[in-house]
């Protein structure tokens, strides 16, 4: 018989022997690997799990076209190339436009997008009804159909009156007495935010009307809604200085600079061509607790037809990636040439961050500690059972046994125990990842092939250093006392 066979026949009948206490320390490493390579996957493949689910939030990045710049359907086409189609959730394009519905007497904020894209990116929209699915269908938002008493299947007729063209030269040009000026620029996350202003006599404001339809009501909104904000540039002379001449809004600097832009930017407009009106049917009613309450919603192609422009104000991507891709990703696009310029959506991609931070720095907390009692538990066991064999090992010891075979033996059940508990507990490891995943996540995950050998290498690891204590009592045992009974 060879020595190798030898010592894992010792090896086997010492294990089997003392049943009951290797069991449980094969139970110990079994649970604490099964932990280990349930932890490490879940780590793994829950921020893929997780940006899945936080995509329900909403897109995290715009895109609008750069200063002087227009963006459009096909120009927006060559810019998602820059994103990885697996990575690429879903990109909505959004145009923003005024439509009056004369019969009411009453104007709306009308978007076009492409209703495929909106599903994905915006897939927390309560929708009474359905989505626009062929031409001449709006979807409209709960607020609006309170306001004019619509229901699903119901008739309404929009107007779009074309935006009047501006004539040529200097801004300052325009600026004579009697005049009426008209200019927009970017307000809060690429909407625009339009101005109207008529000049007096001495060429001074003498009446403004703001739309700020695209911002958020309760913030950008007020810069429209509350008079007094208007009344401050009344008898100005143009151009105005925002802190000097006027005051910002509280709460809404951006919006309150973009009129003042607006303003500045304000030309003499000539006669509009003529207005179209067109029929729609609703097919839904939108709730989404937020602004888009207000909006009336209609297909890209409805809003090409009934504006003769292919034109984007801005597009909502969702994108799969981190904080760190995202900003590379932004950065492409910026140097892809075309034009448009990016913008994180800072409230779900810091949120994202910090969840995922947080939930993998808990699971690797979860995974240290089991270890640790692990090695405790196993530790333990290993104690005992040198206490049951003293006299064995003193008898050994007396017998001319080296000290470096008492370790080696012990070092080789605690080895032993390690492979066997391993590879238990990647197996099942593996199975309560995919329980949790399926669970919470509702999907399943796939299985690492490294989650195999790395599972039993630390497993063997933490059975070895748990044997150190155990040994070093073992080679301190005195044969010569405990042959006597001591």
């Amino acid at each position: 018989m060879t020595k190798r066979r030898m010592f894992i026949r010792m090896i086997t009948a010492s294990l089997l022997r003392r049943r009951s206490r290797m069991l449980i320390a094969l139970l110990s490493i079994g649970i604490g690997a099964t932990i280990l390579a349930g932890m490490v996957t879940i780590y793994y493949d829950v921020p893929r799990q997780m940006r899945a689910q936080m995509r329900s939030y909403g897109a995290n990045m715009l895109l609008m076209p750069g200063d002087g710049e227009t963006l459009d359907s096909d120009k927006l086409a060559r810019v998602l190339t820059q994103f990885p189609e697996d990575a690429l959730v879903g990109a909505a394009p959004y145009r923003y436009v005024r439509l009056d519905m004369t019969s009411r007497q009453q104007s709306f904020t009308t978007a076009g997008t492409d209703f495929s894209q909106v599903l994905k990116t915006s897939p927390y929209f309560s929708v009474e009804g359905s989505y626009p699915q062929k031409g001449r269908e709006v979807l409209v938002g709960k607020e609006i159909a309170e306001t004019i008493g619509v229901k699903v299947g119901s008739d309404m007729e929009l107007t779009w009156q074309p935006t009047a063209k501006v004539s040529g030269g200097d801004a300052a040009s325009d600026r004579v007495p009697g005049a009426t000026l008209t200019g927009s620029a970017e307000g809060w996350s690429g909407g625009a935010v339009s101005v109207t202003a008529v000049l007096d006599d001495e060429a001074k404001i003498k009446e403004l009307t703001i739309d700020a339809s695209t911002q958020t009501a309760e913030f950008g909104g007020r810069t429209q809604t509350e008079p007094e904000f208007a009344a401050q540039f009344i008898g100005k002379g143009l151009p105005v200085e925002l802190g000097k001449d006027v005051d910002a809004l509280t709460g809404a600097t951006v919006t309150s600079t973009a009129v003042v832009e607006a303003l500045n930017g304000a030309r003499q407009a000539t006669a509009a061509s003529k207005p179209n009106t067109v029929r729609y049917t609703v097919t839904g009613i939108l709730t989404t607790g937020g602004e888009e309450e207000g909006y009336v919603f209609m297909s890209t192609e409805d809003m090409e037809a009934l504006t003769g422009e292919d034109k984007l104000d801005v597009a909502e991507l969702s994108v799969s990636a981190e904080e760190a891709q995202l900003n590379a990703y932004a950065e492409a696009v910026t140097q892809s040439g075309e034009g448009v310029k990016t913008r994180l959506v800072k409230r779900v991609t810091k949120s994202e961050t910090a969840v995922l931070g947080k939930l993998q720095a808990l699971v690797f907390l979860v995974t240290v500690v089991v270890l640790l009692l692990t090695m405790i538990c196993v530790s333990t066991t290993m104690m005992a059972v040198v206490s049951e064999r003293r006299r064995e090992i003193g008898l050994r010891k007396a017998l001319g046994a080296s000290d470096g075979s008492i370790r080696v033996e012990f070092l080789g059940e605690g080895v032993f125990l390690g492979i066997l508990g391993g590879v238990l507990g990647a197996i099942l490891g593996f199975v309560f990842a995919q329980v949790v995943s399926v669970n919470v996540f509702g999907s399943s995950i796939t299985f690492q092939p490294l989650l195999l050998p790395v599972t039993v290498l630390v497993s063997v690891i933490i059975a070895a250093v748990s044997c150190l204590m155990p040994i070093k009592r073992a080679v301190a045992i005195d044969p010569a006392i405990v042959l006597k009974g001591e």
